[in-house]
């Protein structure tokens, strides 16, 4: 991985104008990339075999409950800090104006990016949560949301309820480019697994549509859970490393304003039973008014301030609403399964899964059988398994990332 890092960044023309002894700044986000923590070091090793002096800053809006401490305490969950990267880490909500766009939205970025030689953003090109488009996640928005800090953030979902989060992100991001201290961005693409496919150093020339490019490849590329309806999803785990929106709405079929059922590619999915809450995400508990049910031990790892204001940054209340919640996983299912919709509560179709990054090994009720069948992507893992529970009234897991039986008894 570290090897192409360095070959894209030694093959691209803009980062041979970076003069020796320039600042070089690196941002990283808080989202869960797949071998960030080499990914960041190859490039903090790459700049300074060029006479560079590159630092890490974060760049992740509100993420960290929109504190210095905060946000470098997610980089250094990540193995990001000084000690392993070779660099410092330098940490801070203070921004500098950079102007409006033409739709009167002012810009701003992160004081110590704007003070830097040039910046240059570590970014994985993805689908969004929020939006359907040809830009989402990717340099573009980390350049917008990221680089903006929590100020940035705020001011420019407010605008993006009005106008779209794509417009948002494309007018914010031209104003970044305008100022030139951007030198260009690694976009990183994940496959379906969750690992890293490729790397590609980005130079800030033609920047939108080459990025434009590799969000339609990785849409290309996107794992669903692969049966047209569900009438109870189990989601192992949630958070902001996750998704930012702590689960992919595009998996789970959810919308952050409230809706189910919205997206065309995804299963129709009635009911979302999620237990437990990642420790990465640090008490932000956004996204779980997606879920119908949750675990008491998810409940009791909510930081309110944290989700809330999360959840009011990006000017989506319902994404901070608290879903019922019991105790454990058993009370969870006996309460939920009977808004299903079956009086023989045999015949209800069940999914489970560890989170909607992790789709390679899932679960799905016996009844359904056939149609995994019928589907030649797909390889059944085991015979049918029952739902077991341990004395405390928690599922037995089932998903460990090695081959285990793929089907339970619904």
């Amino acid at each position: 991985m570290a090897g192409a890092v360095r070959r894209e960044l030694e093959s691209a023309a803009w980062t041979a104008r970076v003069p020796s002894g320039a600042r070089v700044a690196i941002g990283v986000g808080s989202r869960g990339i797949a071998n960030i923590a080499t990914i960041a070091r190859a490039a903090v090793d790459f700049w300074k075999s060029r006479g560079a002096r590159p630092f890490l800053i974060p760049v992740m809006g509100s993420h960290g409950a929109a504190t210095a401490e905060g946000q470098a305490d997610v980089l250094a969950h990540y193995g990001i800090i000084e000690q392993t990267m070779g660099a410092p880490v330098v940490s801070s909500l203070d921004v500098v104006p950079l102007g409006s766009t033409p739709e009167g939205i002012e810009v701003v970025m992160d004081r110590a990016a704007f003070e830097s030689d040039g910046v240059m953003l570590l970014s994985r090109v993805k689908w969004h949560t929020d939006f359907d488009g040809k830009l989402e996640s990717g340099v573009h928005k980390m350049m917008a949301i990221g680089l903006g800090k929590f100020a940035g953030a705020q001011r420019y979902h407010t605008f993006a309820v009005r106008l779209g989060l794509e417009r948002v992100i494309r007018s914010v991001g031209r104003q970044v480019l305008g100022t030139g201290k951007m030198l260009g961005g690694l976009a990183i693409l994940e496959d379906a697994r969750h690992s890293t496919a490729e790397v590609h150093a980005l130079g800030v020339t033609d920047l939108e549509r080459r990025e434009e490019e590799l969000l339609a490849r990785v849409k290309s590329w996107a794992p669903r859970i692969p049966v047209p309806e569900l009438d109870l999803l189990i989601v192992d785990e949630m958070g902001k490393n996750i998704s930012g929106a702590g689960m992919d709405t595009k998996i789970v079929n959810r919308s952050v304003t409230g809706e189910s059922n919205v997206w065309p590619n995804a299963p129709r999915i009635l009911r979302i039973l999620v237990r437990d809450l990642t420790s990465l995400s640090y008490g932000n508990a956004v996204g779980m008014g997606m879920a119908d049910v949750i675990t008491g031990g998810f409940f009791e790892k909510i930081d309110r301030h944290a989700t809330e204001l999360n959840a009011l940054t990006a000017s989506a209340t319902r994404m901070c609403q608290t879903p019922i919640h019991f105790a454990t996983d058993r009370l969870c299912l006996e309460k939920v399964v009977p808004t299903l919709g079956r009086l023989d509560t045999r015949e209800a179709t069940l999914g489970w899964i560890r989170n909607t990054l992790e789709l390679d090994e899932l679960m799905i009720s016996e009844n359904l059988r056939s149609q995994l069948e019928a589907n030649p992507a797909l390889e059944i893992l085991g015979d049918p398994q029952p739902l077991e529970f341990d004395p405390g009234g928690n599922l037995v897991e089932m998903l460990s990332g090695v081959a285990e039986p793929a089907a339970v008894d619904g």
